[in-house]
């Protein structure tokens, strides 16, 4: 069970989500359509991404609808079990967007649009980690644990593969579904079961759910006066805590920067640009296109631009937002991207919120970096590529020190600075 579970993590794409939140990314651009290009979540690529394919041959209304009804009294009298009205009728609404053969094109219940909206206020009650599902075999896998989390203290690590929820499997289950079942009121407990590489029987856990603010920026001031931003995700806080953590550093007399986007499945469109904005200088940040060629453009308006040399750190968990900010970096050559390919989600969905207070996402455009590059299912290649060491990539808390990949981007910066 524990080989095919790991298999297919490696071949699929992943899903990721805040636990207890959905961490789909959203762009406000207006009160009915908004951009998400968080990876969905999302660190293998998907070869079911939404690919237009030759359809079934259509029906006529009439048809259609005898056939719906046919099909329902039949349900109606000879399933073995009672049916819920009102699950019937989700599952139509969710079949329809899932016809699509696109993972981002989805349809939200009330209360999933509802916990959806929760990620914009950075707190929830939970375990506390970003988790994420292979769209093609439906494995749900923990990518980390928070720090301060309550998973952490319980002991789940990176890697983890969510076999159960309240002895009940999750595999194939809808991600929504499975993090609202692991949301719950503050001080009571939650009993997961996982698959672990190296033991061959399921652990089971037992997290007491707590309040968990999900950590956005983290800096600190490195020795020889390099500066080092930890995003762990583009939110609507993220974009002051940014500004924040640049003049700080900039105070200090930083003389280098490493930017820190490991693990970051992306998030808000607008913050990413924001925060380009204070890198670039000037010029364009990155555009959209949609299926009938219209144009959408983002350049930099800010008059401060970074002026000490740059790193970025990548990894195949690095996604949409986070590929947005590396790509324009790497066009410009502002800045030398350290690491591994990240994910390669460059396509963009808008939120429709619906009249019941449900909502539909639907994938609406591309996105390009500033010299016309789509990274979507091929991702940033980094400059200097460098795999984090394998003992390192099981442990929730890394030093500084024997982080490879950041002493490379540190010895990458130090080697230009004057």
């Amino acid at each position: 069970m524990k080989n095919r579970f790991v298999t297919g993590v490696v071949s699929g794409v992943i899903c990721t989500l805040i636990i207890c939140t959905l961490s789909f990314g959203i762009l406000y651009r207006n009160a009915l359509a908004q951009k998400d290009n968080a990876y969905t979540n999302e660190s293998a690529q998907s070869t079911d991404n939404g690919t237009k394919t030759e359809g079934s041959t259509a029906i006529d209304e009439a048809t259609f609808q005898k056939k719906l009804k046919y099909i329902k009294n039949l349900v109606n009298n000879y399933y073995l079990w009672d049916v819920n009205e009102g699950d019937f009728q989700t599952g139509m609404l969710k079949g329809m967007m899932s016809a699509l053969n696109d993972p981002y094109s989805t349809y939200y219940t009330k209360e999933e649009y509802d916990a959806l909206m929760e990620t914009t206020n950075g707190i929830y009650y939970g375990i506390g980690a970003t988790v994420s599902q292979n769209v093609n075999t439906g494995i749900i896998t923990i990518v980390k644990p928070f720090v301060n989390g309550p998973a952490n203290k319980a002991g789940v690590l990176p890697g983890d593969i969510l076999y159960k929820v309240e002895d009940e499997e999750v595999t194939g289950t809808e991600l929504t579904k499975v993090v609202s079942k692991m949301k719950g009121e503050e001080n009571t407990i939650v009993k997961i079961t996982v698959m672990r590489e190296g033991k061959s029987e399921p652990i089971e856990i037992s997290i007491t759910r707590g309040q968990v603010e999900i950590p956005t920026i983290e800096h600190e001031m490195l020795k020889d006066k390099i500066g080092y931003i930890s995003i762990l995700e583009f939110d609507k806080i993220t974009v002051d805590q940014y500004m924040a953590a640049i003049n700080d550093l900039e105070k200090q007399g930083m003389k280098g920067l490493v930017i820190d986007l490991r693990d970051n499945p992306g998030g808000l469109y607008d913050s990413a640009v924001k925060m380009l904005d204070r890198i670039i200088g000037k010029g364009l940040l990155v555009y959209t296109e949609t299926k009938d060629g219209t144009r959408s453009e983002d350049y930099a308006t800010s008059k401060e631009e970074l002026k000490v040399p740059l790193t970025v750190i990548v990894n195949g968990n690095s996604a949409s937002a986070s590929e947005i900010f590396a790509g324009a970096i790497q066009d410009y050559k502002k800045g030398t991207i350290v690491g591994t390919q990240s994910f390669g989600k460059g396509i963009v969905q808008s939120l429709f919120p619906l009249f019941d207070g449900s909502a539909v996402k639907v994938t609406v455009s591309n996105y390009f970096t500033p010299n016309g590059r789509s990274i979507h299912k091929t991702g940033i290649t980094p400059d200097v590529v460098v795999e984090l060491n394998e003992e390192l990539k099981k442990k929730v808390v890394i030093t500084h020190d024997e982080d490879n990949q950041l002493q490379k981007a540190i010895e990458v910066l130090k080697s230009q600075i004057k």
